[in-house]
């Protein structure tokens, strides 16, 4: 059994990270602004800010491996905000280096992004590629052995107004109407957070993805256009769908990667949640929670 401390565990994609170590045996701490609403049985809750060191430092005593979720994650509010940006996810992230370069870790899990090595991405992926190089400099330096996770397109049921997926969803439901931010065209390769946890988990098992930087995202391609027609049918209903010409700043249109010397090796599953059954069940929560509101 492994002690794994889990930073940002309460967040979309970090609980499903902490709950899929927990269902392994190991004895998983969630260390977060704000206590999970996933917190299961065999997990503890610490509070903790990543710009604070001193309670980084509670958190990770006795650890044997960290994984690192926590950070700002929304591209579009890092592209007006940089500053903020920044200090979340570049000096945050040195915070909870420093706790841990003299811990005698066996991994060191860091939550990065398909835009750390992209020409778009904004501030956010100059934060992502900053942090990932950082690392590479404390493994250099401090013999801190790490796995840098480049996720792609996420959904899941957890998910709220920072996934892309989830907006779409709660405005076909809640306006019938879903404007585009682009012409439709672009491509991406959706996996649930599950499927991304179990991967997550995966590479602490072995020593085959040390020191390495992995791209974890979903095996089909599909166009945003493709996307909202299986939305439209899953729900049976007219939705008003809006395409700006113009694409949205900071994102990609088929791929986010640029040139750069680091190459990142691709995870994927042999069994994975088919996509439109992941959507069906991503629509009930998000019907569930708006008829909460209502009844508010």
């Amino acid at each position: 059994m492994k002690k794994i401390v889990v930073f940002g565990g309460s967040g979309f994609l970090g609980s499903y990270v902490s709950d899929e170590l927990s269902h392994r045996g190991n004895k998983v701490v969630v260390a977060d602004i704000n206590e999970s609403p996933y917190l299961s049985d065999g997990q503890s809750f610490i509070a903790c800010d990543i710009m604070d060191p001193a309670t980084i430092e509670n958190a990770v005593k006795g650890a044997d491996v960290v994984y690192n979720f926590a950070g700002l994650a929304n591209l579009d509010e890092s592209i007006n905000q940089p500053k903020k940006t920044m200090e979340q996810n570049v000096l945050g992230n040195i915070n909870v280096l420093e706790a841990c370069k003299n811990l005698n870790l066996e991994r060191y899990v860091y939550a990065s992004s398909a835009y750390a090595f992209s020409d778009k991405g904004s501030f956010y992926g100059i934060s992502k590629l900053s942090s990932e190089k950082i690392i590479e400099e404390y493994a250099a330096r401090f013999n801190l052995p790490y796995t840098i996770i480049r996720y792609g397109s996420l959904y899941g049921e957890r998910a709220d107004v920072n996934n892309g997926m989830y907006r779409l969803l709660r405005a076909a439901l809640e306006d019938k109407k879903i404007v585009l931010k682009s012409d439709g065209e672009d491509i991406r390769e959706y996996i649930h957070a599950h499927d991304a946890a179990r991967l997550s988990a995966d590479i602490i098992e072995t020593e085959e993805y040390l020191n390495q930087h992995m791209v974890l995202s979903g095996v089909e391609r599909l166009r945003h256009k493709d996307l909202l027609q299986m939305v439209q049918e899953i729900l049976s209903d007219d939705i008003e769908i809006t395409y700006m010409e113009e694409p949205r700043e900071g994102h990609y249109q088929v791929t986010p990667y640029s040139y750069h010397p680091t190459l990142a090796r691709k995870l994927v599953l042999n069994s994975f949640i088919e996509l439109g059954q992941g959507m069906v069940s991503c629509i009930k929560k998000i019907h569930d929670e708006l008829e909460e509101e209502k009844g508010e």
